[in-house]
Formats: C-alpha cells, structure tokens, sequence
C-alpha cells in the first residue's frame, strides 16, 4: 500500500478548509433604528446596519422585497450603513433587515425590525385593575380600551426589557377592549406602560399612545415606602388615613413656627413697653436719679440722714472781776443736717 506524502497531505487538508470557509456564511449583522422604531407621524428616523469593520458593502431592504438581481448591482452596493427616512409615513412601515458584503460574499441577513408609526388614531385608554403599586407574584390586569374599533391592541414597556404584547380586541361599551394579563409579576416587569390600536389590515400602523401607566413592585427600588400614600386608578381603603397622616407631619412644623412667632412678637412688644414706662417714669421724679444741682434727693432714705448737735462757744468782752479769758457758755444749739451720700 503506498504512503501518502507529508506534504501533499497538509496540502489537500488546507485547500479543502479554505474551500469551506470560502462556501461558509458570513455571521449576520444587527439592525437597529434612532431614535426608536416606533416612530410618530412625520418624524425623522435613521436604520442603521451595524456589522464587521471589514464590511465592504451594506444593503438595508424590508422584507420581502425583491433583492436585486444584478451581481454587478450587489457587489456595488452603499457603501454607508444608515438609511435615513426624513419623514415618517405609513407607506414606509413594515419590517426591514439588512446585510453586508465582505471578500465578494454577501452576509446572512440579520433579525427583522419592525418599524411603526404612531399618532394615526385617538389614544385609548389604559389602566390596571390591581392598582399601580402591587405585590410580587401578584396576578396584574391591564386594561386597554378605546371608542374605536380596532381589531388589536398593542401593550409595550418603555423601560427595562421593552416588552410588547399583541392581543385581539373585544366589544366593550360601544367600543372595544382587551385585557394583558402580567402573571405572576416580578420586580422586573416594574415600569412604564403604554397601549396602541390598530387594525389586521394594517399592523404597522397603530394609534396615537395611551397616557403612561407607572407600575411598581412592592420590595423593589422604584417601589415606594411605607409612609407614601399608594397610588392606584382603583379606590384605596386607607388613603383617607394616609391623608391625615400626611397632613399631620405637614401642619405639626407649621403650628409650632405659628406659636413661636406670636411668642417672639409679645417678648419684642414686652420690652419695649416697660422701656417706655421707665422713661416716662424717669421725666416724672427727675430727683430720682441721685444728686440735682448739688443738693442731696428729698426722696433719700431716712435712714441714710444724721442729725448732729453743735455746741457754740461766742466769745464776750470781759467785766469787772472777771477775766476776759475765761469763757461764758451759751444756752443755744443748733443742729446740722448731714446728708450721706
């Protein structure tokens, strides 16, 4: 049995791998639009086709339309990944994908988008029939409705995991209804949620959105505390006394500002009151003040005046047989007021 040679071996096994991987697809690229792919009426927006640096070429198409024939036409196609559409209509709706070229092959073609215009129609309405603030594991109704009669109606999350659920529509008080049901709920289904309608006929064109429906999950972030009043579209059985409740931590500061202030305005008047009346007191008994004009107040304690008897000698010319030295008492006293001070 003859040997196949080294060389020639590696030789046939690297010619049928780079064969493979010339007939092997290209992994395909992803599309996406800016600002969003629900797009108002008459609003610009952008698709881009995000692939490999290595990208010669890019064709962005909807589905379903007719590829070109043309090798030439393929081989030469845009060489920019954007498709600009400066005004939304709804002749521009439907699901779009796009591809790339590299090394003369064309790339498998990515996911489809979906892309929408709102704002054709009246707004229904949603609500949730559990209340906006609900509990995990919980079973979540939200109920969509309008006067309109669409045939489906669209749920989407604008937050979190954008989710969107199509469901058919039923007659409800001259209009039309449905119901998502969100069971059991989890922290991750808390957001913001909106409803559309529209018609089978139709699908990418939807109505204008519903007012947004802000769901929370009690345990979570986003989730209020305790002493926040829960918001619900249905009535609550204690709202009243979280009311009061909040009331009172609002009017307690206020009265006890209220009271402090009088309190502070009747101080202020006090002292100015009794400043006047020791004034006026003051022009009244002027000798109150102590010492006027070098005499001692007719208002001092009697206490603080001492009497004293002086005794005083007035010399005589002397008389026959009596010396003129020796001195004549008197029988007059006078007393002396002294006035200390």
């Amino acid at each position: 049995m003859s040997m196949v040679p080294p060389s020639l071996l590696c030789l046939g096994l690297c010619l049928s791998q780079s064969t493979w991987a010339q007939k092997g697809n290209l992994p395909p690229p992803r599309i996406t639009a800016l600002p969003g792919s629900t797009v108002p009426a008459k609003s610009h927006v952008t698709l881009l086709c995000q692939g490999p640096k290595q990208a010669e070429g890019y064709r962005i198409s909807r589905v379903g339309s007719p590829e070109p024939m043309d090798k030439e036409e393929q081989i030469t196609s845009r060489k920019t990944n954007a498709l600009s559409i400066a005004e939304m209509t709804s002749g521009k709706t439907g699901l779009y994908h796009c591809s790339y070229q590299r090394g003369g092959r064309w790339s498998q073609f990515s996911d489809p988008l979906q892309l929408v215009m709102t704002g054709a129609y009246d707004k229904p309405s949603l609500s949730s029939m559990a209340g906006t603030v609900v509990s995990p594991g919980e079973k979540v109704k939200l109920q969509c409705v309008s006067k309109i009669n669409h045939d489906v109606f669209i749920l989407t999350k604008e937050d979190g995991d954008h989710v969107t659920q199509n469901q058919s529509s039923v007659p409800h008080d001259g209009g039309r209804q449905t119901i998502f049901l969100l069971n059991p709920v989890s922290s991750t289904q808390a957001g913001t949620f909106r409803c559309y309608g529209a018609f089978r006929d139709n699908p990418y064109v939807w109505s204008q959105p519903s007012d947004p429906l802000q769901l929370q999950v009690e345990g979570t972030t986003d989730s209020p505390s305790s002493t926040q009043p829960r918001c619900s579209t249905a009535p609550s059985g204690n709202r009243a006394s979280q009311d009061i409740r909040l009331g009172i931590w609002i009017g307690v500061p206020v009265a006890v500002g209220l009271l402090l202030l009088v309190f502070l305005i009747f101080l202020i008047l006090y002292c100015l009151r009794k400043a006047k009346n020791n004034a006026e007191r003051k022009e009244r008994h002027p000798e109150a003040a102590g010492w006027v004009n070098g005499q001692a107040s007719e208002a001092a304690d009697p206490q603080d005046v001492t009497y004293s008897q002086v005794t005083c000698h007035v010399p005589h010319q002397g008389t026959a047989g009596t010396p003129s030295w020796v001195p004549r008492q008197t029988q007059s006293s006078e007393y002396v007021t002294l006035a200390f001070k």
